[in-house]
């Protein structure tokens, strides 16, 4: 007896959202995903064909769930931005992540990174990074045709998708925007604003100190 499935008897996909892995092992790893996922995040911020995520699970096979991978962090070009609980590929247009980056952690083995490498090959990915902030090792591979091949000078690379450059600096990854600016952790923005502020607050109380002498001098500010 054969049973004819119909869509009124056949039991709904489910791709969860999560694979039940923390995101990092340790606050170095942890770090560096945040100021990679967020320096791209930020880089395309006025580009709305442009999604960047992190440690989000991509499903690339529709029906496959058991089939997926979760990079640490993500670029897909052609894709809007947006809440994701998932980046399910035949829901997204059947466009697969172009750009992908990992940050290894001691607990990374190389038989697990083989099995990503292999992973980001057959389903399409463009350019693939590998960092480990702990060695300061960067690897990257480029696709050329149908696979995936090492990048053999990876200091001073520019990726062909972003336009970012890659550099080692001792241990740190230096990544550079095309415009100069580069890549700077929560700290260092944080930082960078602080001072930013404290400088406006100095012009402005220069400008008040000036124009209060104006004014003592019978001129009066424009």
């Amino acid at each position: 007896m054969v049973m004819t499935v119909t869509p009124e008897t056949e039991v709904a996909i489910v791709y969860p959202e999560s694979d039940g892995k923390p995101m990092a092992e340790n606050t170095l790893q942890f770090r560096w995903i945040i100021t990679i996922q967020g320096g791209f995040d930020a880089f395309y911020r006025d580009d709305p064909t442009v999604f960047v995520a992190g440690d989000l699970l991509w499903y690339p096979v529709e029906g496959r769930p058991d089939i997926r991978q979760a990079p640490d962090t993500m670029i897909v070009f052609g894709r809007p931005k947006g809440y994701r609980g998932a980046y399910i590929q035949h829901r997204e247009g059947g466009i697969a992540p172009q750009v992908v980056f990992e940050v290894l952690s001691p607990g990374n083995t190389p038989r697990e990174m083989t099995r990503k490498l292999s992973f980001y090959q057959h389903y399409g990915v463009e350019e693939y990074y590998v960092y480990d902030p702990q060695l300061g090792t960067l690897d990257g591979w480029v696709r050329q045709e149908h696979s995936l091949a090492e990048i053999e000078q990876i200091q001073g690379w520019v990726s062909p998708r972003t336009g970012v450059r890659f550099a080692l600096d001792g241990l740190d990854l230096l990544l550079t925007r095309p415009d100069g600016r580069r890549f700077q952790s929560y700290l260092e923005l944080d930082q960078a604003r602080a001072e930013a502020e404290t400088a406006r607050a100095e012009a402005e109380a220069r400008a008040a100190r000036l124009a209060e002498r104006l004014r003592a001098a019978g001129i009066e500010p424009e």
